[in-house]
């Protein structure tokens, strides 16, 4: 992106002609009320292009520039009461528009810091609402099966232990580990193929 050279700043000649007096010389006591809107949109037109390359100096794309230098005339234009020196206008101008690039730039900065961050592994509302029917069918059959298929089947799949363990938990052979087993998970099978 080519990159707009600033160009020196030359007070518009209403403005000028409105300062003086009919002598030639500035009217000495006058006092001023802030920034005229005429005063403030005439600095912003003869300097946009300026203030656009000011912009593209910190900034990277053309729209994000334009919309900085758009909003520093807004906010310039909003607190023009306090810009008691309209020769300071450019000036109010200017700082407005580096300000509000450095936000842009830390707003993208931070983007970039939460984009980088991997999402967490969450299901969508879709997906969770159907893994809580299917827990819930699951539950419901669990129930309906026998106390030592249950038992089984519980301490075997979800607390996740081998064989071994249930049987010395239980206090069952291993054989009878593996029938209850199977029948509860048959008799499992039935029961959530009924639900659905």
């Amino acid at each position: 992106m080519p990159v707009i050279a600033p160009v020196p700043a030359s007070r518009p000649a209403r403005a000028r002609a409105s300062a003086q007096d009919a002598g030639g010389a500035m009217a000495e006591g006058t006092a001023v009320e802030g920034t005229s809107v005429d005063f403030l949109t005439e600095t912003y037109r003869a300097h946009y292009r300026s203030l656009l390359g000011l912009a593209a100096l910190l900034l990277d794309d053309t729209a994000s520039c334009e919309d900085v230098v758009q909003e520093a005339f807004i906010r310039v234009h909003s607190a023009r009461s306090r810009v008691r020196d309209p020769e300071k206008t450019l000036a109010y101008l200017r700082q407005t528009v580096v300000n509000l690039s450095r936000s842009t730039l830390r707003r993208r900065i931070l983007g970039l810091k939460l984009l980088s961050r991997p999402l967490p592994n969450v299901a969508s509302a879709e997906e969770g609402a159907y893994e809580q029917l299917e827990r819930d069918d699951l539950i419901q059959a669990m129930r309906g099966l026998q106390r030592r298929q249950r038992e089984v089947l519980v301490l075997r799949y979800f607390a996740d232990m081998s064989e071994a363990e249930v049987a010395r938990t239980l206090g069952i052979s291993a054989g009878s580990v593996k029938a209850y087993a199977s029948r509860g998970i048959a008799a499992l099978r039935t029961a959530m193929e009924a639900l659905q």
